[in-house]
């Protein structure tokens, strides 16, 4: 990736699996000791619950999560989400993590939900599906 903002090769092996193994439904990417460079904090297979727990209630978290759902017709999909999580006591953070999210977005072509949240009732998995239909 190129900019200020960059990924780490594990952030890179990690996305990877997500997209292309499908071993990982979420990866969550957080900036490490090198400024600019974001690395994973988490690579797990989550349920909807889980991942909304597993959120830092006071620090930001990028995160990709394949949302798995039954469209109306009743068909399976699965849908790539990228989502900034911004807890109200990461606020001075927000613009460091901005950049990292625009560059994500830009990275991640496939990716065509994004989304903000910044409390835990922001991210319900109705809400979620409804965006990703």
């Amino acid at each position: 990736m190129s900019g200020p903002i960059g990924l780490s090769e594990s952030s890179l092996d990690a996305l990877h699996r997500l997209r292309e193994r499908r071993e990982i439904n979420t990866v969550a990417l957080r900036y490490g000791d090198v400024p600019g460079v974001l690395v994973p904090d988490a690579e797990a297979n989550l349920t909807h619950d889980e991942l909304v727990e597993a959120l830092p209630s006071h620090e930001p978290r990028l995160v990709v999560h394949e949302l798995a759902f039954a469209s109306p017709d009743g068909t399976r999909r699965n849908v790539l989400l990228l989502i900034f999580w911004i807890p109200p006591g990461a606020a001075e953070l927000e613009v460091t993590y901005t950049a990292g999210y625009t560059a994500l977005k830009e990275f991640l072509t496939d990716v065509h939900v994004h989304l903000t949240a910044r409390r835990a009732d922001q991210l319900g998995y109705r809400r979620l599906v409804a965006l990703a239909e």
